[in-house]
């Protein structure tokens, strides 16, 4: 069957999540006047928040720990220390700032426009309801996409197929009309692929599997669709 619909991942897929993420905690840093060096911070956070949100996903932590923990052990690894009180308004502050950066990977709008002549372009992703819908807006992309789905709005988290058949039920469509874009292979190629959707890995890394077309830029989709 014709392909009709694609479904993007946003974060480190459509948005640049790396560097809009760099950008608040130097915001939050110039605010705060810390006496830590940035860089050593940021190395020391990202793999510590990278470990969380694999717990998040798993189910195995709440939405509040994953913002407390990943602050907390990034300080407790730097012996800095920080009150409790001060870690939680900096989670609310980083939650806050975060959406007001907006730079996409390369050529983004430029390849949704391109996709948005032949397809119905939608987003399913993990991120938090409050925060994804401001990203979208604010960094000019959300009038691409005809179907939002937060794993919140459902309940649960890709890889879960219940975000999935949420989705398609969405957009109107069936698992062979689609396709998903997305960076993880677990939450989104595996997810996508284990309830009928094809999938295109979206990643710098060699590919985990071979029989899934992968991408390292955004414009290679045009290969392909």
């Amino acid at each position: 069957m014709m392909i009709k619909h694609l479904f993007f991942d946003l974060d480190h897929t459509l948005w640049d999540f790396e560097k809009n993420s760099e950008l608040t905690f130097k915001q939050i840093f110039k605010e705060r006047d810390f006496p830590l060096d940035f860089n050593l911070f940021m190395d020391t956070y990202r793999p510590i928040n990278l470990e969380y949100w694999r717990l998040f996903r798993d189910d195995k932590i709440s939405k509040e720990a994953l913002r407390y923990r990943r602050l907390k052990d990034s300080f407790d690894r730097l012996n800095y220390e920080v009150s409790d009180e001060d870690i939680q308004q900096i989670a609310i502050d980083y939650i806050d700032y975060l959406p007001n950066y907006n730079h996409l990977f390369d050529a983004a709008i430029e390849v949704l426009e391109y996709l948005k002549k032949s397809y119905e372009l939608h987003i399913i992703t993990n991120g938090f309801d409050e925060v994804q819908k401001r990203k979208l807006e604010s960094s000019g992309i959300a009038e691409f996409f005809t179907v939002v789905v937060t794993s919140e709005s459902v309940g649960v988290k890709k890889p879960n197929p219940k975000v999935f058949e949420f989705a398609l039920e969405q957009a109107n469509c069936e698992p062979s009309e689609a396709i998903m874009i997305g960076d993880s292979y677990e939450a989104d190629v595996l997810g996508a692929l284990n309830v009928g959707i094809k999938a295109i890995h979206f990643s710098d890394e060699e590919p985990a599997d071979t029989s899934v077309i992968a991408v390292n830029s955004l414009p290679q989709l045009k290969q392909y669709l």
